[in-house]
Parts: structure tokens; C-alpha cells; sequence
């Protein structure tokens, strides 16, 4: 075999030493008659022969690095940057890539941040946060909220810069395959330039349900692409989402889990209330954002970037979200028996309105922005006084849903509403030691009138062993307006016409990090008036009196040899619980120990993730209206929820072994729930693989 290869690399040499041996002949050793080339091209010939003999040069390609105002040197310097933008100014945030050993046992994305969330108990099903203070407050789409979690949203589209290509290529699986549960992604990104550059992501969840009629199968596609230039830079982004969601309605009977007596052998023989329910939404977007800049000071080919120059960015923006939800049963469908408590059957929803025998709720939603705004940059783009922001926008959103009306008549029409805005910011920073931005927006007429929105925040930051001892602390008002579906609803189940006053909140909250200790400390406080809540009665309801919420949290890592500790708590108090219920306490810790099998090869890690929170009225969820609920008959919580997995990094391949739910049965305990009446699922066991190519 080596000599066969060693012949066929003879050959190639060969047969190249051919090609390449009249062209030297020529060139020592010119044709009869050419040995004067000055003779043979006449006047101008030594000319032309040099340009000749230049022709024949190879060019060198000039390689030049990535010329942005919108990157420093040293983020320049990178071989990936990933960020997000700003839409509604010239900025982007520099984010980090997901290649970490440390949090990959984390799958479920509402677990990520702070202390997590609550959730129905399976992968791809609606969840909310713990925190009061990671709840959303946008009224936009507010039927599709309960989801954000997995939603790839137009404000979190990733852009990346890549020098090489670069490809993350993830599946996680779990359980048997009636019951299996699945995580797939993708992600790619290339540039074309050092200024061009697109990528795309992909992720698919879903599972065939533990528990009774309980699978979810949702799908995302994010599509982008970049150009950040000198002066122009572009961002052009889509987002597709997906759902169907099979809703079970939750058990029968809490004791049917939560008492050994009435223990079942199989997760999925447990009786639930709805049989035949299910819930479809869809969500396309599009945005598009440029602008160009105007530098105050002539610009040579030295310079690499406009940010240290005084200029004037103008920019556009346009935006198009449109989201589709779709709710269907059958009256048989929605019929249970309590075999437990008097054997009496029941029907889940009280009121049928339009149609006795099946439901077919639609809801749609879309909105259409146009915005034109300014930047002024004063001196340098990274001084005391960065930027200054300026715009000027026109929303046109339009809602749709079948109604009685539309019903009886068959005629379908739809609702559209035209709002008009402006805004601006300040920001800048002092080197490394001290960053501020200021921020207003205001509605001053069309259907969101008077809405308003002002806020600040500052961060100062000490140094010690190249490590930032960070201060910092932000505050924010606002005056909003409810939703259109707080407002108008209707369904075969539940309708409502209301007429909700502004809602006005103000957030404060100082914070403290000292990276160095792995310590992190925070306080949040909010005060809101006419906040708006679903009830006991699944409908929505205003709050006319002022709550008061509050929280601390703390996070420490300690780090001991390979021995790792992390902390994270929660301290909240609401003073109306049956407003914003909050637990008074909930923890997330991960203990682990983490050591090398093969050096700069192969890292394990082994450990332990507990959750825990106190019993507190946690929401209810209701799948014809699609949302969270205020309930005050059960009490959630007080429950350990552990998980044992080994993570190994192997390489530019991550390795997953988990055991969820380990605990499950082991102490006689069994209220594993975090949403009333949805138990999160047993034990089940996980693997997966999440591999990165650069190339």
C-alpha cells in the first residue's frame, strides 16, 4: 500500500514538473528571433516587457481584519463573536457561546436562569419564572407568553462573525420509546467576508408524554445574516416557532400521585381530565435593521473602525411578527370521573357558548413597526458620553378571533389598531470602571396613548487581580396598557369584555458582584397599581390597590480543588399573595466534583442538582384561555427535586449521563409539583452529545 502511494505521489510530481518546465525553459532561454525583446516590440518595449513580467507575479491577497465600529480591538481579536442587537438603536451585546462543561446538564430551558420555574412537568410544555422580577410585562402576543421559555424571539436573535466555519450539532434523549422525550439542535455560521456573514439555528423538542395524553412537539428556525462595515452595517433576521401540545388538564385527583395507597404501576394508566384537548400556535417574524454612518473626521484606509471618531448614525427599522393559536376539544373529550372521591363524573369546562359538541377557538395577532432613529456620537463611542439616541416609530397591530357574532352571521373581520411612539437613550462608560445608560419611550397618541416607559441603570467597577469588584444598580417606570386579550376574549369556554385601566409599576434594585469569590448579591423591589391577574375563576381581573414585591437573591460558587459548591437562593414576599403569588423561599444548588481523566483531553464532572421552593398557592393553568391562573384551593412546594448526571467535555464534544428525578419514591414523599395539579414527570434516565466543529 505505501508503495502504491509513494508511485502515485511520483507521478503527480512528475506530471506538475512537466507543466511547469516549458515556462522555465522561456523564460532562461527566450525562442530564435525574441533573444532582443527590445528589438521585437520596437519603441516602448522595455516597458511593456516589464509590465509583462509583472503580470506574471503572483498578487498577494491583502487579508484585512473585520473594520466595525460596532466591535473593540479585543473583541475584534476573536475567532467567534456572537451577539445580539438593539433594535431600536445602533447597539449590539456581545454574548458568550454555549460551549461550557458547567450547566449542560441543564436541558429544560425554563430552569436557567436565577432559580428557575414552574412548569406543567414536561419538556415543551408552558412554564412561568419563580422570580417575580423574570415575568414578563409586554403585552404583546400575551397568549403565546406562557412559552417564552423555548420561543426564539426576534430580540435574542444570535449573529455571529466567525473566521472559520463554525457548526454545534446537539441530541438529548430520554425514557423508553413509547415514552420518548427528545432534544435536537443545530447551529451553523459562515462568513462570506470579514464584514459578511449568516447563520442559522435549529431546535426541535417534544415528548410522547409519561403521563396521559401529555406529547409536545415543538420546532424553531432562526435565520440571519450581517454586514458590519466601516460605515454601513445591516442586520436581517427570521424566526419561525411551533407548537402542538396535546393538554391534559392535570389529574383527576392529586392523591392519585400523592398517596401510596392509590399508587399506579404505570405513569400512564394515572386518570387525567381531558382527553382529546390540544393547543397549535405559530409564529413567523422578519426584521431588518441598518444604518450608516457619518463620520466627522475624514477616514483613512488606517483606520479600522469609526467608534473613536465623532459621527451621526442614521438607521431604519422594520419589523413584522405574526402569531396564530388554535384551541380544539370535545365536549367527550372534557368529561372525567373522580373514582376517588364520590365517583361522580364531571365536565372540566362549565360553559359551552357556542358550540355543545366541540370547541375550534382561533386567535391571531400581528404587528407591523416601522421606526427611523438617530445616534449622535460626540467623541469617542466607548466615553463618559457614548452615544446619544434618538427615534421615532408607527406600530400597526391587528387581532383576530371567532366571536359570537362572527359565528351567527359567518362573516370574520378583524380588529386593527395604529399606534405612534418616541424614544431615546444616553449611554457611556469611563474605560473599565464605570458604565451608565438612560432610557425613555412615550406613546403620544393612536391606540397605545399614554404608555410610558423610563429607566436608567449604572455599574461601578474595581479591579483586583485583573477582577472586577462590580456595583451597580438600575430603576425603572412604567405606565402601560393591558393587553387586547385582557381587554376582549372570546371561546366556546370563556368570554369577557373588559375595561382594564393602565397598569403603573416602578422597579428599583442595587447589586453586587465579586466574580473572584464567586459571589453575587441582589435586591429588586417593585411597586405596581392595577396589575393585572388571571383569577380562581379563570378570567382576568385588576388589582385596583398598590402591591408591594420584594426579593433577594443570593449566589455563591465556591470552588475547593475540583470540588464544586453552587448556590443559588431566593427571597421573595409579595404583600397580596393572591396577586402575584411568589414562594418565600427557592434554591437551585449543584454540587459537583470535576476532574481531569486524559489532561487537555478529557473532563469529567460528577454531581448532584437540587431544587427546592416552600409551599405557596402556585398558579393553575387553564388550556382554553391559555394561561396562568391565581388558584387558592392547593399549596405547592416543600419538595426536594434532585437530579444526578455526569457531564463529560472531551475535546470540542460534550458528553451527558442523567438520572432525573433520582429521588423520586425515595423518602416517602410524593408532591413533586411546581404548578397545581401537574406533577413533574418520574424518574427517567438521559443521555446526549452536544459537538462543535470549526471547520
Amino acid at each position: 500500500m505505501g508503495f502504491k502511494r509513494a508511485i502515485k505521489y511520483a507521478s503527480v510530481v512528475v506530471v506538475a514538473a512537466l507543466c511547469l518546465l516549458p515556462g522555465r525553459l522561456f523564460a532562461q532561454n527566450p525562442p530564435a528571433g525574441r533573444q532582443n525583446s527590445s528589438e521585437f516590440f520596437g519603441a516602448g518595449s522595455e516597458a511593456a516587457a516589464q509590465q509583462e513580467a509583472d503580470s506574471t507575479k503572483k498578487k498577494e491577497r491583502v487579508k484585512r481584519p473585520l473594520e466595525s465600529y460596532h466591535f473593540d480591538d479585543t473583541t475584534r481579536s476573536r475567532r467567534i463573536i456572537v451577539w445580539n442587537i438593539d433594535r431600536y438603536a445602533n447597539h449590539v451585546n456581545v454574548i458568550d457561546i454555549d460551549t461550557m462543561q458547567t450547566g449542560f446538564q441543564i436541558q429544560y430551558p425554563n430552569l436557567f436562569d436565577e432559580v428557575g420555574g414552574a412548569w406543567l412537568g414536561n419538556i415543551g410544555a408552558a412554564s412561568y419564572p419563580l422570580s417575580y422580577f423574570r415575568r414578563s410585562t409586554s403585552s404583546k402576543h400575551s397568549f403565546a407568553r406562557v412559552y417564552d421559555a423555548y420561543n426564539f424571539d426576534i430580540d435574542d436573535v444570535r449573529f455571529f462573525n466567525v473566521k472559520k466555519p463554525h457548526t454545534r450539532l446537539e441530541y438529548i434523549m430520554a425514557g423508553q420509546t413509547a415514552k420518548l422525550e427528545e432534544d435536537f439542535a443545530v447551529t451553523h455560521a459562515q462568513n462570506a467576508t470579514p464584514e459578511l456573514g449568516f447563520n442559522v439555528d435549529y431546535r426541535t423538542r417534544g415528548t410522547r408524554g409519561v403521563y396521559m395524553w401529555q406529547n409536545t412537539r415543538d420546532k424553531h428556525l432562526s435565520l440571519a445574516t450581517s454586514y458590519t462595515g466601516k460605515k454601513y452595517s445591516v442586520h436581517a433576521g427570521y424566526v419561525y416557532n411551533n407548537y402542538v401540545i396535546r393538554e391534559n388538564g392535570g389529574l383527576v385527583d392529586d392523591r392519585m400521585v400523592k398517596d401510596s395507597l392509590h399508587n399506579y404501576e404505570l405513569s400512564t394508566t394515572i386518570p387525567m381530565k381531558l382527553s382529546d384537548a390540544r393547543n397549535r400556535i405559530k409564529n413567523n417574524s422578519f426584521f431588518l435593521t441598518q444604518s450608516f454612518g457619518i463620520p466627522f473626521k475624514r477616514i483613512t484606509d488606517n483606520d479600522f473602525t469609526i467608534g473613536k471618531y465623532p459621527a451621526l448614525f442614521i438607521g431604519h427599522e422594520f419589523e413584522y411578527n405574526r402569531w396564530w393559536r388554535k384551541y380544539t376539544d370535545t365536549y367527550a373529550g372534557c368529561q372525567y370521573t373522580n373514582v376517588i372521591e364520590d365517583n361522580a363524573k364531571y365536565n372540566f369546562y362549565e360553559n359551552w357558548y357556542l358550540n355543545p359538541i366541540e370547541s375550534r377557538d382561533s386567535t391571531f395577532e400581528s404587528s407591523l413597526e416601522n421606526r427611523v432613529f438617530i445616534q449622535f456620537q460626540p467623541w469617542d463611542r466607548n466615553g463618559v458620553i457614548g452615544v446619544i439616541d434618538a427615534g421615532v416609530g408607527v406600530d400597526v397591530e391587528q387581532f383576530y378571533q371567532f366571536n359570537l357574532d362572527q359565528y351567527l352571521t359567518g362573516n370574520r373581520s378583524s380588529v386593527r389598531e395604529v399606534s405612534y411612539y418616541a424614544y431615546g437613550g444616553i449611554k457611556g462608560n469611563v474605560r473599565k470602571y464605570f458604565d451608565w445608560r438612560a432610557d425613555a419611550r412615550i406613546h403620544p397618541f393612536g391606540y397605545r396613548a399614554g404608555e410610558v416607559s423610563i429607566g436608567g441603570e449604572a455599574k461601578a467597577s474595581l479591579y483586583a487581580k485583573g477582577k472586577p469588584i462590580s456595583l451597580g444598580g438600575y430603576f425603572r417606570y412604567e405606565h402601560r396598557k393591558p393587553s387586547y386579550w385582557e381587554q376582549n376574549f372570546y371561546s366556546n369556554h370563556f368570554m369577557w369584555r373588559n375595561n382594564f385601566g393602565y397598569t403603573d409599576e416602578t422597579r428599583f434594585g442595587v447589586s453586587f458582584d465579586l466574580p473572584i469569590a464567586g459571589f453575587q448579591a441582589g435586591f429588586d423591589q417593585s411597586v405596581v397599581t392595577g396589575q393585572i391577574y388571571y383569577g380562581t375563576d379563570f378570567k382576568p381581573h385588576q388589582h385596583a390597590e398598590a402591591v408591594s414585591v420584594s426579593s433577594l437573591y443570593l449566589r455563591e460558587d465556591l470552588a475547593i480543588k475540583g470540588v464544586h459548591l453552587n448556590h443559588r437562593v431566593q427571597v421573595q414576599w409579595s404583600t397580596a399573595q393572591e396577586v402575584v403569588p411568589v414562594p418565600l423561599v427557592a434554591a437551585y444548588l449543584s454540587y459537583f466534583y470535576e476532574f481531569p481523566v486524559v489532561k487537555n483531553v478529557l473532563t469529567l464532572q460528577v454531581g448532584i442538582d437540587g431544587r427546592y421552593n416552600t409551599k405557596y398557592y402556585a398558579k393553575g393553568y387553564n388550556p382554553a384561555t391559555g394561561q396562568f391562573y391565581n388558584q387558592r384551593d392547593t399549596e405547592v412546594g416543600n419538595y426536594i427535586y434532585l437530579d444526578a448526571f455526569i457531564t463529560a467535555k472531551w475535546k470540542r464534544m460534550r458528553i451527558l449521563l442523567k438520572l432525573q428525578h433520582f429521588n423520586q419514591n425515595l423518602w416517602g414523599r410524593r408532591e413533586y409539583f411546581t404548578v397545581a395539579h401537574y406533577p413533574l414527570n418520574p424518574r427517567i434516565f438521559k443521555i446526549g452529545i452536544s459537538w462543535t466543529f470549526y471547520d
